[in-house]
């Protein structure tokens, strides 16, 4: 589909210290909304385009927290895609 939102990681295959998972569509701000806890109490869709954010990945019915994470907030169109994109950097391994 021409306006699905994707969603794939990033870095190359092997052990890492760090893994980089990117999604890029008109979804990704909502998907991030459901699954990452700011530190401090933010609404993803409030903050500023390329930015950079503390927090936790998150099971959004449980609230149990998965990963301790940085997100990036990058929102359409100034982005290569012309797309929201969010990219979240956790542990890898």
């Amino acid at each position: 589909m021409e306006f699905d939102t994707i969603a794939a990681i990033s870095t190359s295959p092997g052990e890492a210290g760090i893994g980089i998972v990117r999604m890029s569509g008109d979804g990704a701000l909502d998907i991030i909304s459901r699954i990452f806890r700011f530190y401090k109490k933010k609404d993803v869709k409030n903050v500023k385009t390329h930015t950079l954010h503390y927090g936790h990945i998150v099971d959004p019915d449980t609230g149990e927290v998965y990963d301790e994470v940085l997100v990036s907030i990058m929102k359409k169109p100034n982005t290569y895609t012309r797309e929201d994109i969010v990219e979240i950097n956790c542990h890898g391994g």
